[in-house]
């Protein structure tokens, strides 16, 4: 591990990558990715993200980059940067969009500084959103970025979607995750399943905290505790308001998530 340099890498195929190598990608939608927070050089939850990239790449395109070759590839970024990081893992097809497809898969690897995500609290516009191929990290997604500076626009922090259903789903880039003062409550919807929530919910399992998924209405939130939203950057983010529905100091909700999290043994790449 290099803790002497502070520079980060985009690396394809275990080496830097070129800027001609990079051009095609610059505005490529057909791709899925994952991203991980490095410490110490080790991620928790590494089983889940090399899951998540197979799964999804096997969705895509029919076929995946060996788990044994996607960790080779991401050791090879890590060790070319400092000990604490971000990890960006981009899975593509050099033939593009709007083809069949076909040919060798590409696994585009960047670094960059650690983040540890907001603070909070947060508020959080509910708004009306349905991703396309909900439960795969897709690259593409302007949809989420216009929902979020419409909701900063209206005096919020973040938005949080709802189905046509009526159901609410995920955030922008966060899971969300409700207390009703004895367990933790996961919205029954199409989603992303985020690595992070999955990391929670085994060691929550693990510290004998009851979980219930079921489904989850604006009307509901009212009922709740504490909200909190997660991601690869925190276990647990504080919402103090969903909608018009202001919510309870959820700060012991956030510290039980954090303190499962922290039960996650990291793991060497």
């Amino acid at each position: 591990m290099n803790t002497a340099t502070t520079a980060f890498v985009a690396h394809l195929g275990g080496r830097p990558a070129t800027a001609g190598e990079l051009a095609p990608l610059a505005f490529a939608g057909y791709a899925h990715f994952t991203a991980a927070q490095v410490r110490g050089g080790r991620i928790r939850g590494l089983d889940l993200h090399l899951d998540r990239l197979r799964t999804a790449s096997l969705e895509l395109y029919g076929r995946a980059v060996p788990d044994a070759r996607v960790r080779e590839l991401l050791r090879a970024a890590v060790e070319a940067g400092p000990d604490d990081l971000s990890l960006t893992a981009t899975v593509f097809s050099p033939s593009g969009e709007f083809t069949a497809g076909g040919g060798d898969l590409e696994v585009l690897v960047r670094t960059g500084p650690p983040a540890d995500g907001p603070d909070g609290p947060l508020a959080l516009a509910v708004v009306e959103h349905e991703r396309d191929l909900p439960a795969i990290k897709h690259v593409g997604e302007i949809a989420k970025t216009h929902r979020l500076r419409q909701a900063v626009a209206a005096g919020f922090d973040d938005a949080a979607f709802v189905d046509r259903r009526g159901r609410l789903t995920e955030g922008t880039i966060w899971n969300l995750a409700f207390w009703d003062g004895a367990s933790v409550i996961w919205p029954d919807a199409a989603m992303l399943v985020g690595t992070m929530m999955g990391v929670v919910r085994r060691r929550l399992e693990g510290l004998g905290v009851p979980q219930a998924v079921r489904e989850v209405t604006p009307a509901d939130v009212a009922g709740f505790s504490g909200a909190v939203v997660m991601n690869s950057w925190t276990p647990g983010v504080e919402v103090n308001r969903l909608g018009d529905v202001a919510l309870p100091d959820g700060r012991e909700f956030v510290d039980l998530l954090h303190t499962a999290f922290r039960a996650e043994p990291p793991v060497e790449l």
